[in-house]
């Protein structure tokens, strides 16, 4: 075999190889975003776990106290911030300690969490008749605001501050806060606790409340009256 020809092979040789790197990297570029949509949809998943696994712990609190507890203490100490019987703060984070359940949901942040100060009350413990101050809301398919709930109808309720984290503590007992423009819905869902908006996930910030990824949990009032009763923790 002469040089031209081993040089013809060669030259073969490495075109077949280039075309076969060229298809394993459109292979493995395929693959990435089926990869990374089932991680956040496991993400998500798990998170909505950890809000119901931490609702049903908020249920046994108030079935053995006769209240609901106060939100943590601060990003390190999960016991609830209680001196007497009122709460020191009426929104902030998931008592995780005091609870005796996880702090993080699926992208390992701390869950926050809102409680009505009536229900929280250590000494005149809530009845049937006690107001709640708790408004849930979200959006139509023309973006406009609708009530998901009765207006001042939920005794407590809790929050994961979704993918992007925006206003979230890390694991790490960090927080972070600036995303800078658009996110209104997400920024009003770190105001006050009373006012909290629930609606599909949206990566445009164009859309009505600009982006959006938190996702809300919370105790209905009904819910909350019929387990009391059936324990005769109500009359």
């Amino acid at each position: 075999m002469n040089r031209k020809s081993l040089q013809r092979q060669r030259g073969f040789t490495l075109v077949e190889i280039a075309i076969v790197l060229l298809i394993v990297g459109l292979l493995i570029g395929g693959m990435i975003a089926p990869l990374s949509s089932q991680l956040e949809q496991k993400k998500t998943a798990d998170t909505r776990l950890a809000m119901e696994e931490a609702r049903e712990a908020l249920f046994g609190f108030a079935l053995r106290n006769g209240y609901l507890p106060c939100p943590a203490i601060s990003a390190t100490n999960g016991l609830e911030d209680r001196t007497g019987s009122a709460c020191n703060k009426r929104y902030g984070l998931l008592p995780w300690a005091t609870l005796g359940v996880g702090r993080l949901d699926g992208w390992n942040r701390i869950l926050g969490y809102s409680v009505t100060p009536a229900f929280s009350d250590s000494v005149v413990l809530f009845t049937l008749k006690t107001p709640r101050d708790i408004t849930i809301a979200t959006r139509d398919a023309s973006g406009r605001l609708q009530p998901l709930t009765e207006s001042n109808d939920i005794p407590a309720a809790l929050i994961s501050f979704g993918k992007n984290g925006y206003g979230a503590f890390s694991d790490q007992n960090t927080r972070l806060n600036d995303l800078g423009a658009g996110n209104d819905d997400e920024k009003l869902n770190l105001q006050s606790g009373m006012a909290l908006i629930s609606r599909d996930p949206s990566e445009d910030p164009r859309a009505s409340g600009g982006s959006f990824d938190d996702i809300i949990l919370w105790i209905s009032p009904n819910i909350l009256y019929n387990r009391m009763v059936a324990a005769q923790r109500l009359p």
